[in-house]
């Protein structure tokens, strides 16, 4: 995913900025979605990038 390795990379630090970015770009919105109903628990999620933003869809 090219909006993560932009995000995630920083050039003093390079790469560890990449675990951030996946947890804000990717796992705390899936369990916002999670906990409002709009993802059912246990089945596939598609993720896909949207105006610059990562969206999960089922």
């Amino acid at each position: 995913m090219e909006l993560l390795g932009k995000t995630g990379y920083d050039p003093v630090y390079g790469a560890r900025p990449l675990k951030r970015a996946i947890q804000q770009e990717i796992e705390n919105p899936l369990a916002q979605q999670i906990l409002s109903g709009e993802l059912v628990p246990g089945k596939p999620v598609t993720l896909d990038v949207e105006n610059d933003h990562i969206v999960a869809k089922q």
